[in-house]
């Protein structure tokens, strides 16, 4: 009988950033591959990642030691979400924003991206965060399938700082 696997959901080290990176790549390749315009042009790069690290943002999920999912969750407010556009957010209270959330290639279609969002909303619990907010670009129809598989909802449009469009959803716990 095989050993069961181990997966780990954990605190990304600045020695995970090179791991980090790497899915990154992979995911912005998929997206390009696909004709879609998000994370294109240097972006998330290395630099992104390592902030992420440094303000505790950064998560990691880990298979056999083996880094195979990256997330950032942030507690602290996103300045993009003050203005929502055809449509209203699902609540007014404090709230965790996911971003930069990938799955190693080898890896996908295995669960695995909703299993990242259970332990963000663990995390999310444990600080009596009862909301938590992403946006995805409107192509990105992998990801907003997840999303609303994993209950979150639609709430309206977004503009990132450099005006590109998002759509937005909302999970209350």
């Amino acid at each position: 009988m095989k050993g069961a696997i181990s997966l780990e959901f954990r605190k990304a080290f600045e020695s995970d950033a090179n791991s980090i990176m790497s899915i990154i790549n992979q995911a912005q390749g998929y997206f390009k591959k696909q004709g879609i315009d998000q994370w294109q042009d240097n972006y998330p790069n290395y630099e992104t990642v390592y902030n992420d690290i440094a303000n505790n943002y950064g998560y990691v999920l880990l298979k056999d030691n083996t880094i195979i999912g990256t997330v950032a969750v942030s507690f602290d407010g996103e300045k993009t979400y003050e203005y929502i556009y055809d449509g209203k957010w699902l609540s007014d209270g404090e709230y965790a924003v996911i971003h930069r959330m990938a799955i190693d290639s080898k890896y996908k279609r295995a669960g695995l991206a909703s299993l990242i969002i259970e332990n963000v909303e663990k995390i999310c619990l444990e600080k009596d965060v009862y909301s938590i907010r992403i946006d995805t670009h409107k192509e990105n129809l992998a990801m907003q399938k997840l999303l609303k598989k994993n209950g979150f909802k639609y709430c309206g449009i977004i503009y990132l700082e450099d005006g590109s469009e998002r759509i937005a959803f909302e999970k209350n716990l």
